[in-house]
């Protein structure tokens, strides 16, 4: 466990940034399936689509989606696995996608929680 006293100006800075994409992540999806309902209640006559839905989802198939939950293995400088939140930059682009009950498991059973994205905290381990 790390000593909040301990903690830099800047690391806490960058927590609090990947925290604020996190929200604008669940955010923006949120909307898009708001949109989405809408657009299902709008329906054109015959079930026909419209040009700006199929436009809507062709962005949707192309954008890449961000995992909830991520496992980055142990490896060189890293003694043992860690969890993380699928949006942490502190991650890296090894990240393993996870789901929410194998992160708390992986929590439980000995890797470590990120010290940036704290995903312990929003999963409730200890």
């Amino acid at each position: 466990m790390v000593d909040p006293g301990s903690v830099s100006r800047l690391d806490k800075l960058r927590a609090l940034e990947a925290w604020l994409d996190w929200q604008l992540h669940q955010t923006r999806s949120r909307i898009r399936e708001v949109e989405a309902q809408e657009r299902q209640g709008r329906q054109e006559p015959r079930g026909e689509e419209s040009s700006e839905q199929r436009e809507h989802q062709a962005e949707e198939q192309r954008r890449t989606r961000t995992p909830d939950w991520g496992l980055m293995e142990a490896g060189i400088g890293s003694p043992a696995a860690e969890v993380h939140r699928g949006d942490c930059w502190a991650a890296g682009k090894r990240l393993q996608e996870i789901s929410r009950e194998r992160a708390i498991a992986e929590l439980a059973d000995a890797a470590r929680a990120c010290e940036v994205c704290r995903p312990d905290r929003v999963l409730g381990t200890p």
